[in-house]
C-alpha cells in the first residue's frame, strides 16, 4: 500500500446530534480535515460529489480552497458525476484549481450513481442523444474532458481579437500540465474498468460494485483491478496506472470508538441500487488494531490497489475524524506496508 487518504461524502443535517449542521459547516470542516490529515502524514483528501442533496456538490471551489491551505497532500474527488458536467467549462475549473494547488489534483469522475431526484442532469440542461443512454452521455462528456485537458488547440481564433492571440488554433485556459494523467474513473463493473484503462485513466473502485459472479466483494473487486491492469497493458500506455479502493475502517482504540463502531460489520451485502442490477456492498472493518491488521491482510482488493481511501463519518466532526485517520496511520497502516 503506497498511499492512504480519506474520502468524505460531506453530509450535513440540522439535527442537534450532528457536528455538521449546514452547508457552510461541511465546506469549512472539509478544509480543516484536509489540514489535519496532512499534518498527520496522510497522502490524500478526497471528496464525493452529489447533487440535490445535503452533501458536497460543486467541487472546484472546495478543491482550490484546500489547495491554498495545504502544501503536500493530494486533493481529489471520488467521484464527479459526468452526466451533470459541461466538459469544457469543467476543464477550465479543474485547470485553475490544479494550478492553485501546485499540481496536486487527482480527479475521480464517473457516469454517476442514483441521485436524490429523477434524471437530475436534465435540470442542468443535459440529455442523451436519441438512441443513447445517460451512461453513454457521461462517457462522452468524459472523453471530451480528457481530450481538452491535453492542451491542444482546437478553436478558430478571431481574426480581429480584443487581445493578441498566440499562433494557431486556441486551447482552453488555464491549462494545467500533467492533469490529464491524474484523472480517475470510478468503475462499478469490469467492463467500464477496462474502458477506463484503454483511455488512460486511473481506476477508482468504491465500496460497492455490480455483482458479476456472486463471490465476496473483495474478490470481485480484485478481479476488476486485474482486468483493468491487463487492459492497460494491452493498450500500451507508457506510464504506470494508479488504482484506489475505498473502505470504511475503524481502529477501536478508545471507548468512544467502541461506542460508535463496536458492532458486527463482518459481512458483505447484496442489493439493488438500480432496477434489475444486483450490486454487492463491501463490509466495513472495525476492530482492535491487531485484529484489524489481520482482517485487512485478507482483503484481496486492498492487496491489489496502491491507494486506500478511508471513508470518514464527517458528521462526527473534524476532531473525531482526525482521530480516526490518525489511529489507522499509527496502528494499522505500517503493518500493511504503508511507507
Amino acid at each position: 500500500m503506497k498511499k492512504i487518504g480519506f474520502l468524505s461524502f460531506g453530509h450535513w443535517t440540522p439535527s442537534p446530534h450532528s457536528q455538521t449542521r449546514s452547508a457552510a459547516d461541511t465546506l469549512l470542516q472539509s478544509i480543516d480535515l484536509a489540514i489535519a490529515a496532512e499534518e498527520q502524514g496522510a497522502d490524500g483528501a478526497y471528496y464525493r460529489v452529489h447533487h440535490f442533496a445535503r452533501q458536497l456538490a460543486s467541487p472546484f471551489p472546495l478543491l482550490a480552497a484546500v489547495g491554498t491551505r495545504t502544501k503536500r497532500i493530494e486533493i481529489g474527488t471520488a467521484v464527479i458525476d459526468m452526466r451533470y458536467e459541461n466538459p469544457l467549462y469543467m476543464a477550465e475549473d479543474a485547470g485553475a484549481a490544479d494550478l492553485i494547488s501546485g499540481g496536486r489534483l487527482q480527479l475521480g469522475i464517473s457516469r454517476g450513481s442514483p441521485e436524490q431526484v429523477i434524471d437530475g442532469w436534465r435540470y442542468f440542461g443535459y440529455a442523451p442523444p436519441e438512441g443513447q443512454t445517460e451512461a453513454d452521455m457521461a462517457r462522452r462528456h468524459a472523453e471530451v474532458f480528457l481530450e481538452v485537458l491535453k492542451g491542444d488547440g482546437f478553436a478558430e481564433p478571431n481574426p480581429r481579437p480584443m487581445f493578441p492571440n498566440p499562433p494557431g488554433l486556441l486551447r482552453l485556459e488555464p491549462h494545467a500540465p500533467g492533469l490529464r494523467d491524474r484523472i480517475w474513473w470510478g468503475a462499478a463493473t469490469n467492463a467500464t474498468a477496462e474502458w477506463a484503462a484503454r483511455l488512460g485513466m486511473n481506476l477508482q473502485s468504491s465500496t460497492l460494485k455490480f455483482d458479476e459472479g456472486g463471490e465476496p466483494f473483495h474478490v470481485q473487486q480484485a478481479n476488476q483491478i486485474r482486468a483493468y491492469r491487463e487492459a492497460w497493458k494491452v493498450a500500451g500506455h507508457v506510464r504506470q496506472p494508479r488504482v484506489s479502493v475505498s473502505r470504511s475502517i475503524f481502529a477501536l482504540v478508545n471507548d468512544m470508538d467502541r461506542a460508535y463502531f463496536g458492532g458486527d460489520h463482518s459481512t458483505d451485502h447484496f442489493g439493488y441500487i438500480e432496477p434489475e442490477k444486483l450490486a454487492v456492498f463491501g463490509r466495513s472493518y472495525a476492530a482492535e488494531p491487531d485484529v484489524l491488521v489481520d482482517q485487512l491482510k485478507g482483503d484481496d482488493a486492498i492487496a491489489e490497489a496502491d491507494t486506500l481511501l478511508l471513508t470518514v463519518p464527517n458528521q462526527l466532526g473534524v476532531a473525531y475524524n482526525a482521530h480516526v485517520i490518525e489511529a489507522i496511520l499509527t496502528h494499522v497502516a505500517p503493518a500493511l506496508g504503508w511507507r
